[in-house]
C-alpha cells in the first residue's frame, strides 16, 4: 500500500511492517499505540522504524492512518492505559480493612462520647 508520511511516499505491506518490528522491544506507551503481533508499540516508535526518519519529522496521526489502512489495531490516547483507581486516604484504607463501608458513620459516636465527658 502506498502512503505518505512526513511528505515522503512509502510502499508499506503488513508483512513488511511485521518483519521490521520483529525483535524490537516496545517502549513505554504514553499516547497513541499500535498492536503489532502480540505487542503494543507507540506509534512514533513504529513510524521511526518503518520510515527510518526522525520522530519529529512526522505526526502520530500519519502513522496511525497508515497502520489502520494496513489492518493493524490502533488505540488512541484514552485507550492506551486504563485509569488508575483513586487512592484511599489512610483513614479510608483502615476503615475498609475493618469492614466499615462508611467511615463518616463513626463521627456521631465520637461527639456523643465527648458530650458525656464534658457534662
Amino acid at each position: 500500500m502506498r502512503c505518505v508520511i512526513a511528505r515522503f511516499p512509502f510502499d508499506l505491506t503488513k508483512n513488511g511492517v511485521l518483519d521490521s518490528m520483529k525483535g524490537v522491544k516496545p517502549e513505554a506507551i504514553t499516547g497513541e499505540s499500535v498492536l503489532i503481533g502480540r505487542r503494543q508499540y507507540p506509534v512514533k516508535q513504529v513510524g521511526e522504524i518503518i520510515t527510518r526518519q526522525d520522530r519529529r519529522d512526522f505526526s502520530g496521526a500519519e502513522v496511525t492512518r497508515a497502520m489502520t489502512r494496513l489492518g493493524f489495531t490502533c488505540r488512541g490516547v484514552q485507550d492506551a492505559a486504563p485509569a488508575a483507581p483513586a487512592a484511599l486516604t489512610p483513614l479510608q484504607n483502615a476503615s475498609a480493612m475493618l469492614g466499615e463501608t462508611q467511615p463518616a458513620a463513626a463521627a456521631p459516636a465520637a461527639t456523643n462520647a465527648g458530650a458525656a465527658v464534658a457534662g
